[in-house]
């Protein structure tokens, strides 16, 4: 970023100077290197930009495939685990734990279900990935049965929507813990009530620096549709609402 800023200042030295000497130099030879000289400069310049806008993306989607690879590989090895557990409770014979088992991974393939169907892919990305990009905090995520933002929000809506969702999850990581080796346990639910989408956080146990955490939430949620119940904030809660249009 330094870097650009340094070779615009530099690029609009290097056109400002052939504009003093427009002005001081009657010669058509002179105008017409000057001109060279700005469009040397000008195709310089383009040519920069369209490099580090290429190396950008190259690096977003990089960090991407690797977010996207860790992720498989965390369920992957958590499929792997509830296989070893299965397959250990058949060959004991323990059927009643074996049922319990069952309906434990069920309840978890319910949850990525709903989860997916959202709708708003930058949201779905985050939840899904979120175990292997975050440490220090434990989520759970209650989604209404059926559910779906997609429909309901517009573009912009939707992103607004998941932008506050994140920087709220993000404001319980830092304002919810006491030490930084402390790991929270956040539940985070998200249902249509009337005519409004709604997400409710609710920390496990204690919720850390609660001015803290309304001051990042009324930060989250400025210039936006969504409001916050702030009777709630009082007890480490956050009831974040935005009104749908349909």
């Amino acid at each position: 970023m330094n870097d650009r800023r340094s070779l615009t200042i530099i690029a609009g030295i290097l056109l400002l100077i052939p504009l003093v000497l427009f002005y001081f130099n009657r010669s058509l030879l002179i105008h017409i290197l000057l001109c060279l000289w700005v469009g040397a400069v000008i195709y310089g310049y383009w040519v920069y930009m369209r490099k580090q806008q290429e190396s950008e993306r190259r690096r977003l989607l990089e960090s991407f495939q690797r977010t996207a690879t860790s992720t498989l590989a965390h369920y992957r090895h958590d499929w792997m685990n509830d296989l070893q557990i299965l397959y250990g409770y058949i060959k004991l014979g323990k059927h009643d734990k074996l049922l319990g088992s069952l309906d434990r991974i069920k309840e978890r393939m319910a949850a990525e279900s709903h989860i997916s169907r959202l709708g708003i892919p930058s949201l779905v990305f985050y939840l899904q990935s979120f175990r292997e990009m975050n440490n220090s905090v434990q989520l759970e995520v209650a989604i209404q049965e059926g559910l779906e933002l997609g429909p309901l929000l517009g573009r912009q809506e939707a992103e607004e929507w998941s932008e506050t969702v994140i920087e709220t999850i993000r404001a319980y990581q830092f304002a919810g813990r006491s030490s930084w080796g402390e790991i929270i346990g956040l539940k985070m639910s998200i249902y249509r009530e009337g005519g409004e989408v709604v997400v409710r956080f609710e920390p496990a146990g204690s919720s850390g620096n609660p001015e803290l955490l309304k001051a990042n939430t009324v930060k989250a949620i400025r210039n936006k549709r969504i409001y916050v119940k702030e009777e709630a904030m009082q007890q480490g809660i956050c009831e974040l609402r935005m009104p749908l249009a349909i």
